[in-house]
C-alpha cells in the first residue's frame, strides 16, 4: 500500500493534542481560566484521531481480505502495554496515597486502573474493541447490513446521545468504564470506512455531501459555535462531549481533503515513529516534574516549558531504549517504522 501522507499529518496532530491536553491538566493545578479552556478545544481531538487512523489503515490495507492472525497480533500490541503501564501507574498512585496516609491498598488501586480502565490508557481498550469489530465487519460482510454512509449518520447520533446521557447523569460507573463503551465512539468507525471508500477519488467522483462537508466553511462555522458556547462557560472540554462528534467529523474530512498527497516533513514523520510511546509514557514524566517542584517555586512559564521538555524527551528516550529489543517494544509500546 502506498504511503498516505494525510495520515502522517493526522497522527502527528493527534500525538501533540493528547500531549497538550494532559499538559494543560497539570497547568490547571496552578492556573485555570477561560484562556486555558479555549486552548483545550483543539486538544480534545487527540484520542478520536488514533481510533480513526487504525480503522482507516486496516480498511485501506486489507478491505475484506483480513489476514489470518490479524486479531491476535493487533490485540497483543495494545493489551500488553495496557497491562504493563496500567500496573506501573497504579503502583505510582498507590505510593502517592501511602505518602499522604490515605492508605488505599495496592490491589484496590490496581483494580481501579486495570479492571475499570481508570487511567489514560482507556484508549487501548476502545482500540481493542474496534479491532475486533473491524475483524467481524470484514469476515462476516457486515457492510450488507451496516453500510458506512448511512451508519456514519446513525453512529454520530448514537455517539452524541450517549455522551449527552452521561453529561446529565450524575452517577457514574467506577473508573472510566462509561468511556470505553463503543457507543460513544461508533461514529469514528464508519467515518473511517466512508473516508477510505472515497479519499482517492477526484472531487467530481465523490458524493456531493462529502465534498460539501469537507469545505472549510463548515469547520469554521462549527468552531465559531463552540467558541460562542464556551464564553458563558456552557461547555466541558474532553473527547467525551457531544460537540466533539460533529467537530471531529468536519475536521477530519477537511484535513483529508486539504492535505491530500501533501508530503509530511521529516519532523512530523519522526513524531509518528514515537507517537505510541509518547501517548503511553508522557504522564509519567509530567509527574516526575511535579516531584521535582513540589513547592511550586517555578514560574508558570518555566513549569510549562519543563513539563513539555521532560515529557517529550523522556517519552522518546524510553521508547528508543525499549525498542532495542522486540520484547521491549511489546511491553512498552512498539515504535513505528516509517520511511
Amino acid at each position: 500500500m502506498r504511503r498516505i501522507e494525510e495520515i502522517y499529518w493526522l497522527r502527528g496532530y493527534g500525538c501533540l493534542a493528547v500531549f497538550a491536553f494532559h499538559l494543560l491538566d497539570h497547568l490547571n493545578q496552578r492556573l485555570s481560566n477561560l484562556g486555558t479552556d479555549l486552548i483545550r478545544i483543539p486538544t480534545v481531538l487527540g484520542t478520536p484521531i488514533f481510533i480513526f487512523i487504525s480503522i482507516f489503515l486496516f480498511s485501506a490495507r486489507y478491505g475484506r481480505d483480513i489476514p489470518e492472525g490479524f486479531l491476535a497480533s493487533r490485540l497483543k500490541y495494545v493489551m500488553v502495554p495496557y497491562l504493563v503501564y496500567g500496573l506501573a501507574y497504579a503502583t505510582a498512585e498507590y505510593l502517592k496515597l501511602e505518602r499522604r496516609g490515605e492508605g488505599a491498598g495496592l490491589a484496590e488501586v490496581a483494580v481501579e486502573y486495570l479492571l475499570f480502565a481508570g487511567w489514560h490508557g482507556y484508549f487501548l481498550i476502545i482500540a481493542a474493541q474496534f479491532y475486533a469489530f473491524y475483524w467481524a465487519y470484514g469476515r462476516f460482510d457486515l457492510k450488507r447490513w451496516l453500510p458506512p454512509a448511512p451508519w456514519l449518520v446513525i453512529g454520530g447520533l448514537v455517539s452524541m446521545s450517549y455522551w449527552g446521557f452521561w453529561q446529565w447523569q450524575r452517577a457514574e460507573p467506577p473508573g472510566y468504564l462509561h468511556w470505553i463503551a463503543p457507543l460513544g465512539w461508533l461514529y469514528l468507525f464508519f467515518l473511517a470506512l466512508v473516508t477510505v471508500e472515497h479519499f482517492r477519488k477526484t472531487q467530481a467522483a465523490r458524493p456531493t455531501w462529502l465534498v460539501e462537508l469537507a469545505r472549510p466553511r463548515w469547520l469554521l462555522a462549527m468552531l465559531v459555535l463552540v467558541l460562542g458556547l464556551s464564553l458563558p462557560g456552557w461547555l466541558a472540554y474532553s473527547s467525551k462531549e457531544v460537540w466533539v462528534v460533529p467537530l471531529f467529523v468536519l475536521f477530519t474530512l477537511w484535513v483529508m481533503n486539504h492535505l491530500r498527497d501533501r508530503p509530511a516533513p521529516p519532523i512530523i514523520k519522526r513524531l509518528n515513529e514515537f507517537s505510541f510511546g509518547i501517548y503511553l509514557a508522557h504522564p509519567m514524566f509530567f509527574n516526575l516534574v511535579d516531584r521535582l517542584d513540589p513547592d511550586e517555586r517555578l514560574p508558570l512559564w518555566g513549569y510549562a516549558a519543563l513539563l513539555a521538555a521532560v515529557g517529550m524527551a523522556g517519552s522518546i528516550a524510553l521508547n528508543l531504549v525499549a525498542n532495542r529489543w522486540s520484547l521491549g517494544g511489546l511491553l512498552l509500546g512498539k515504535r513505528l517504522r516509517i520511511t
